[in-house]
């Protein structure tokens, strides 16, 4: 992406709408006078008498308990430097978004106008009465180490700046299993730490506590090696200051074993890699750019174990492998601070998940079925679902053993589950999908290329490197339109399909067509006319080879874009072909089918129709739970319907036993496990709520996703094609770049899952 789209991008992504990231949703009822009264005057004053009565209502009553202030002063924004306080303010809703996404903390962003330190810690000790936490953010050395210093002194509640404990634990953890994998102690390794900011001087304190001894360290600054002859050395720095005759990088790193990169970008030469002890490690963590690139590395030292804070390469050192989880493990024992145990438990935590079996989730994003403990895996993936439990417990754990909770958990198990079902998998399930996408691209056709969104969404896959787009149409309109948007589609095929109407590549397409459909009236004349078509066309190329996927629908009706489909492809031997959406919920996703294609189907279609959603199901590495609904609960009412319906259940509990699903069943019950158990507990979906929904028959299919679509407020990502011989995917009309994108990444993921089964 050019600077210039890469700029716009980002300021339309945060103009879009409702401006900013983050936003205060009620949790409670608010439809009725009633509930007005309860939430405000005159309800409301019985829980403030409450908590006036004992200040530690407060967690019962409010939201204190799961609301942390992510607080800065804009003088250490990112790379960007003193920007100033709100200038820093997208950053500082950009952590609040991602408490909210990995560990469900609710966040209030508070930019402060002062680079004054006591005027900081007075402004934010007044605000405790409000938050159960607090987050410092983007605060420039030395002030940040004075004011973190004073407020977790002066506060009750748990007080971190990320920007140096964030890095630190997740380093450490790094460091730690680094050293296992080579078979050197942490004590024994000679350390030099490249910078000596916040992040730098507490990523060395958190290597000493784990056990690294300081006459091994060597720190650099932007003046070279930091000595103890140095005049006018501050306390922090002095710390780690050394008496050897070393003056320089190149000095520093000569015999080391490990490198710290905690400075600016291509500092660290290969001359000087080429000096370091055997199978040195490198966590060369400049962002966005590191010490030395990755590549660089690997090609001068095949014997280096590497780290960076780019996702792009193995061993990313991203705080949010940390922050999240260490606020929802003190907040949930109402820790009265973060301690040096509960930051070691959190290192320890992380350190040993890497070492555990990977669950397929995180392998499926990663497009590889072999993730495990070593060189290219020394600390666990950011979308690691059991980050949450692992380390949040780990935190609680030691908060508790450290005297600083208030209060106590006595069943971990059921803390644990709780931990689980805070995460809805909404933006989870595309977050993986997209990763396993990235992994392993394919060429996708886009038949519709001569419109704006379309090649919106072809430029948005081809530089987040999801797919290779193939773009379908009149050469003259799209390159207009790609000159006319300035997009960056510079080298991506552009195929007219009337220009290859002579071609040979035609002949074979043509042929094909007519042999599959020379029974159904047409002549070789009528397909060739046919394959002017684009849908046709592009299918042709699915067949053949020449393409992997195929993308239509956006300004066609859905009938006029699945049938060229299913006339060159056809459906998979001895299959049948249905649609599915994925619903994106705040309860996780939920798939729906058919929905576009069976209008009425038979106790047998429907049966097979529960199977095909099954399998898909499971290709999104989700556990299928499939309720087949209609308006009677196992026989309550009786009626064509329902009947169908019992009659499909048979069938697959008959031919299937290994698919978890039952009916009849009215869809409250079926999404609602407490009510489904406590009236129908003999049903194999109790103890969960189901989360594939087959429909008795296309019209309430269809009705039911859209209602959820509007009403619902959730994300609708199909319609998904199933059945068919070669993945080929349909958009719903007039398909917004997102769901574009999301189409696309679907149809990537199909593509590779087709090739693991080897059709």
């Amino acid at each position: 992406m050019s600077n210039v789209n890469r700029k716009q991008a980002a300021l339309d992504y945060h103009s879009m709408g409702r401006p900013g990231k983050i936003a205060v949703v009620p949790t409670k009822p608010t439809n009725s006078q009633r509930d007005l009264s309860l939430a405000y005057s005159p309800g409301v004053a019985e829980p403030c008498l409450a908590i006036a009565a004992n200040n530690e209502d407060a967690y019962k009553y409010t939201a204190k308990g799961n609301l942390v202030a992510v607080i800065s002063n804009g003088t250490a924004v990112l790379g960007l430097g003193d920007i100033g306080a709100v200038a820093g303010k997208p950053v500082m809703e950009g952590k609040g978004l991602l408490f909210k996404i990995f560990a469900d903390i609710d966040v209030f962003d508070i930019e402060l106008d002062t680079k004054n330190v006591d005027e900081f810690v007075n402004i934010v000790k007044a605000m405790e009465p409000t938050f159960g936490g607090i987050n410092l953010e983007d605060i420039k050395a030395p002030e940040c180490f004075e004011i973190e210093r004073r407020l977790k002194a002066e506060m009750n509640i748990p007080v971190m700046h990320d920007d140096q404990h964030g890095t630190a634990i997740i380093s450490c953890a790094a460091l730690i299993n680094a050293c296992e994998l080579i078979g050197k102690k942490i004590e024994d390794v000679k350390i030099v730490v490249n910078g000596a900011g916040a992040a730098a001087i507490s990523c060395t304190g958190m290597y000493v506590s784990a056990g690294a001894r300081k006459e091994n360290i060597v720190m650099l600054d932007s003046k070279g090696v930091i000595r103890r002859d140095r005049e006018t050395l501050d306390a922090m720095k002095a710390t780690y200051a050394t008496d050897r005759d070393i003056h320089t990088l190149a000095d520093a790193v000569n015999g080391s074993d490990v490198f710290i990169g905690l400075s600016a970008a291509d500092v660290l030469t290969p001359e000087m890699l080429l000096t370091m002890a055997n199978q040195p490690i490198v966590l060369a963590m400049a962002n966005p750019n590191p010490e030395i690139a990755y590549d660089l590395a690997i090609a001068t030292r095949n014997d280096v174990i590497m780290g960076t804070g780019r996702s792009d390469y193995p061993n990313q050192v991203n705080n949010v492998l940390g922050f999240p989880y260490i606020f929802r493990g003190a907040l949930d024992v109402r820790a009265t601070a973060i301690n040096e145990e509960m930051k070691v438990a959190a290192t320890k935590a992380i350190a040993d998940l890497a070492k555990q079996p990977v669950p397929e989730e995180v392998n499926l994003a990663y497009n590889t079925n072999n993730l495990k403990f070593s060189a290219d895996y020394i600390i666990p993936k950011p979308n690691d679902p059991r980050l949450i439990t692992e380390v949040s417990v780990a935190v609680a754990k030691a908060a508790i053993e450290s005297g600083v909770a208030k209060h106590t958990i006595e069943d971990w198990d059921k803390y644990r589950e709780t931990l689980r079902k805070r995460l809805g998998q909404d933006d989870a399930i595309m977050r993986n999908l997209t990763m396993a996408a990235k992994r392993n691209p394919k060429r996708v056709v886009f038949a519709e290329a001569d419109n704006y969104k379309t090649l919106r969404a072809a430029q948005i896959v081809k530089e987040e490197g999801i797919a290779v787009p193939i773009l379908l149409g009149k050469k003259g309109k799209i390159n207009a339109l790609i000159n006319e948007y300035g997009f960056e589609l510079a080298g991506v095929q552009i195929i007219d399909p009337f220009e290859e109407m002579e071609t040979e590549r035609v002949n074979q397409y043509v042929e094909h067509l007519f042999v599959k459909r020379q029974r159904r009236g047409l002549s070789k004349l009528d397909a060739k006319k046919l394959l002017i078509d684009r849908n046709y066309f592009g299918a042709s190329m699915v067949q053949f080879g020449d393409a992997d996927t195929l993308i239509s629908g956006l300004t066609k009706n859905y009938a006029n874009t699945i049938k060229p489909a299913i006339h060159v492809i056809g459906a998979k031997e001895g299959s049948r072909i249905a649609g599915m959406y994925m619903m994106l919920t705040k309860k996780g996703p939920i798939f729906l089918g058919d929905t576009t294609v069976n209008k009425e189907p038979s106790a047998k279609e429907l049966a097979d129709i529960t199977v095909l959603l099954d399998k898909a199901v499971r290709k999104m590495n989700v556990s299928p739970r499939i309720a087949l609904l209609s308006y009677s609960n196992f026989g309550s009412n009786e009626g064509n319907t329902p009947t169908k319906v019992r009659e499909a259940i048979k069938i697959v509990h008959q031919e299937h036993p290994e698919i978890v699903a039952d009916g009849d069943l009215q869809a409250n019950f079926a999404l609602n496990s407490e009510l489904l158990e406590a009236n129908f507990p003999f049903s194999t979906l109790k103890g969960q709520p189901a989360n594939t929904l087959v429909f008795p028959n296309l019209e309430s299919g269809n009705i039911a996703y859209k209602l959820l679509q509007e009403v619902g407020n959730a994300e609708a990502v199909g319609p998904i094609l199933l059945g068919m011989n070669k993945p080929v995917h349909v958009l719903q009309l007039d398909s917004s770049v997102r769901e574009i994108v999301n189409m696309v990444t679907i149809a990537v993921v199909d593509v590779q899952s087709h090739e693991k089964q080897g059709n």
